[in-house]
């Protein structure tokens, strides 16, 4: 966790909202005030936490290309399980190096078809308590 936590500068949020009070707004919101850049992908939004919001994976990546300042390293899932196979599935063709399943959502079969393909997998863990299990203080 530390390792991909590290490595990572930009973050795709699938399943983002724009509502505070919401764990993927206040998970998201600490991350982004940590340092990370956070972008929203949800079909249903235009924006969250001052990002423009894509409505696919593909678009949001598009938009941050490799090689760029805001290019994507991680994919942080908030959608039910149900959604995973074919979340994984587009951040596979997209060569994305990280997935991060957050707590509640799991899909073994999916998170196994990422690790196979290269990616590192992080499943039923939030992301904000890993970050503050490892005692950082902000990155900016």
């Amino acid at each position: 966790m530390r390792e991909m936590l590290e490595n990572t500068k930009t973050i795709a949020v699938v399943g983002l909202t724009d509502r505070d009070g919401r764990a993927s707004y206040g998970v998201s919101r600490f991350m982004q005030q940590q340092g990370y850049r956070i972008v929203p992908v949800n079909p249903r939004i235009t924006e969250s936490l001052g990002e423009k919001a894509y409505p696919t994976l593909e678009a949001a990546v598009a938009a941050h290309p490799r090689g760029s300042e805001s290019e994507i390293q991680m994919v942080n899932v908030f959608r039910a399980p149900e959604f995973v196979p074919e979340i994984v599935e587009e951040a596979i063709r997209l060569k994305l190096p990280y997935l991060w399943l957050q707590e509640g959502v799991v899909h073994e079969e999916a998170a196994a078809r990422a690790e196979a393909a290269g990616m590192r997998v992080v499943m039923d863990h939030c992301l904000l308590k890993a970050y503050m299990a490892e005692g950082w203080g902000r990155r900016v």
